[in-house]
């Protein structure tokens, strides 16, 4: 019996994708004989132990003492948590900047592997890249890469680059609590762009108020990309907003009560072309609190907020910005960015589905490798239903996707030499015939 027998998907997609060949090939062989598993393997079975519920090192170890399902299995010998361990920490800069690469190849080969009606869906909308990073807290005081945040916690800080529209990682960097994310920004959009498949249309990069810099929109230029980052309120661009004629304002789209515009504020040093479009959103004084603390005060203009507060006024207009040189009206614009939400969904599939909400070791180059293994379950997800066809009125998230398709329960026999399973009937019902059999209808790919 085996709790795990949908991993078999993944094993699949292992065939069409070679997703341990791809990182394998760039990483090259740690040992010093060329015997066991490579790291390409390792870190697959590690993804393979995240898609499975996995939280810590140690439950690979659980993944590998399932000997009812490693014949098929992606990795049919998973190794021992301390082999996971051991390898990370032979892993440098130049193996990272490997790993990232390979996940760029698989996500091509995925793309290149898609239907074609999917692939022209994808290839019709400029990709968005969505930059954002998030805290993962820790507590042992020893760890490297990690630092106090601005809370009082002490943590490390993945910076994810995801393709919105395919909901893929396409690079990353791992920070500490007060690593500021725009000095890096520029080379990451740039390694994110360069994962981006062939035949796509010009990138748009998006972020919010943390990555407001002119060095990141000239650097989303020099990737040959367009940009659109979240303003840092001021005095200035405050100025700039009540200047504003009532005229102008229009109503945005499926947000009631919100009105946008554009108004006249660059910055000095942003590229030409540059422009500031402005929300504002109507808020009812009953939802202001009175605590100096709320994030809802910060969006208000001072001169409202002092009217609201002292019960003579019945609301505000709380404000947000964007400083942008795409081409379209301020509503679609508005609009696009509002998606940038998107990315969120990718933090919560990683940190509550994949493990990544807390960093094991106390060394960092295990601690990358961790994230790293999260992005690739994260992907390996994503992949399995896109090619398994199963995602066509949305995608699962990491729990439901366990619960319907990875810890499915079987019973594993051999017979003529064979193994046969036999699924509990409850436990098809969620999709996992569908996607094995289109998974299986698929030849191996190794486009990109």
């Amino acid at each position: 019996m085996t709790g795990r027998a949908g991993l078999a998907l993944v094993a699949e997609v292992d065939r069409v994708l070679g997703v341990a060949e791809a990182i394998e090939s760039g990483v090259g062989w740690l040992k010093a004989r060329r015997r066991g598993l490579g790291w390409g393997e390792t870190m697959l079975s590690m993804a393979e132990s995240m898609l499975a519920g996995g939280d810590f090192m140690v439950d690979l170890g659980y993944l590998r003492a399932d000997v009812a399902w490693s014949g098929l299995r992606a990795v049919r010998d998973a190794p021992a948590p301390s082999t996971f361990a051991l390898a990370a920490e032979r892993l440098d800069g130049a193996a990272f900047a490997s790993i990232e690469a390979a996940m760029g190849s698989l996500v091509a080969r995925w793309f290149a592997a898609l239907p074609a009606d999917r692939r022209a869906r994808l290839a019709a909308c400029r990709p968005t890249i969505d930059l954002d990073g998030t805290d993962v807290e820790v507590y042992g005081s020893q760890k490297q890469g990690v630092a106090w945040n601005y809370q009082g916690q002490r943590v490390g800080r993945p910076h994810p680059a995801t393709w919105a529209e395919a909901g893929v990682v396409l690079a990353a960097d791992l920070g500490s609590g007060i690593d500021d994310p725009r000095p890096q920004a520029p080379a990451l959009i740039s390694r994110a762009v360069a994962n981006l498949p062939a035949g796509l249309g010009r990138p748009r990069v998006r972020g919010d108020a943390g990555y407001f810099d002119n060095n990141v929109a000239h650097g989303a230029l020099a990737a040959g990309a367009d940009f659109a980052i979240a303003v840092r309120r001021n005095p200035a661009v405050w100025r700039a907003a009540a200047a504003v004629a009532s005229w102008r304002w229009v109503d945005c789209w499926d947000m009631p009560g919100a009105q946008v515009t554009t108004c006249d504020y660059v910055p000095k040093g942003w590229p030409p072309g540059t422009r500031c479009v402005v929300r504002r959103v109507r808020v009812p004084a009953s939802e202001v609190r009175s605590d100096t603390r709320s994030r809802r005060r910060r969006t208000i203009p001072a001169e409202q907020l002092a009217l609201v507060l002292s019960g003579e006024a019945d609301q505000a207009w709380a404000y947000s910005f964007i400083l942008t040189n795409l081409d379209g009206t301020a509503r679609m614009i508005e609009y696009w960015f509002r998606e940038r939400a998107w990315i969120e969904e990718r933090h919560k599939d990683s940190k509550l589905g994949y493990a990544l909400r807390h960093l094991p070791s106390g060394k960092q180059a295990v601690n990358r490798a961790w994230m790293w293994s999260a992005y690739l379950a994260l992907n390996l997800s994503v992949f399995v239903q896109s090619l398994g066809g199963i995602d066509t009125t949305g995608r699962a998230h990491a729990k439901r996707a366990r619960r319907e398709l990875f810890c499915l329960p079987a019973r594993v026999l051999t017979h003529a030499r064979s193994l046969l399973v036999r699924f509990a009937p409850a436990a098809r019902t969620g999709g996992f015939d569908t996607a094995w059999d289109n998974l299986r209808a698929l030849p191996p790919t190794r486009a990109g």
